[in-house]
């Protein structure tokens, strides 16, 4: 575990510029900032309740009454609203936020930190993979994995989490070209990194991505499989 009271503290300010100036990277990389408490609730208690209520809806507009590939599904969307603005803030202005403050919209999948959001100075960390992973993995992912009321393979969610890793560093990098070097480097640390080590590997300098499992998206009603999956020929 990363020990974060040993790395430098990056200002309110920074942190909170450098999130609104990677949220014109995408939607998935759109954290809100401050705002009235109504409609919002901290992101762990939709862990602790393994966020049944997206799920249920998932399963709904999916039109799929297996309730594992809901599950799938939000956890691949979560990582990737997860990785986006963590790994776009790292590389682009090397800062990395601290979501320990995250909250989750109570309609849906949005997320929002306080309008004064900490965070950290990269340089200062002595393994950055190492720290990425313990923000986004260790303090989300992992959390959300052991609140689902149904039973995914570990490495099916590994899977998904690596593919969201490699899908928000091909946005960056379509964003800022000139981070390629950066973005490599640290998608390569990340998938040599704990529960992501041996999920996928990246097949190409544009950051392509082949997992080693499969998100169960093919299932669904005119599911395809996408284009990292492993079964994908």
């Amino acid at each position: 575990m990363v020990d974060v009271n040993a790395l430098r503290q990056a200002p309110a300010r920074s942190v909170a510029s450098a999130l609104e100036d990677v949220a014109a990277f995408g939607s998935f990389f759109a954290v809100e900032l401050g705002g009235p408490g109504k409609g919002w609730h901290p992101v762990g208690d939709a862990y602790a309740d393994g966020c049944a209520d997206l799920i249920a809806k998932t399963v709904d507009r999916y039109r799929t009454h297996e309730l594992r590939i809901g599950a799938s599904i939000v956890q691949l969307g979560h990582a990737a609203r997860l990785w986006s603005p963590v790994l776009a803030c790292t590389a682009a202005h090397g800062i990395v936020p601290d979501l320990h403050r995250l909250e989750r919209a109570d309609d849906g999948p949005a997320l929002r930190l306080p309008a004064s959001p900490t965070g950290w100075y990269a340089a200062g960390a002595p393994r950055l993979a190492d720290l990425l992973y313990e923000v986004v993995v260790g303090r989300h992912l992992d959390a959300l994995a052991a609140g689902l009321r149904v039973k995914v393979a570990p490495r099916l969610l590994a899977g998904n989490a690596s593919s969201a890793l490699a899908e928000a560093a091909r946005a960056v990098l379509v964003a800022r070209p000139d981070l390629r070097g950066t973005l490599t480097g640290l998608v390569g640390g990340l998938l040599n990194t704990g529960r992501l080590a041996g999920s996928g590997t990246v097949t190409g300098p544009d950051l392509s991505f082949r997992r080693r499992s499969c998100c169960l998206y093919y299932r669904v009603p005119s599911g395809v499989k996408c284009g990292d999956c492993t079964l994908a020929g």
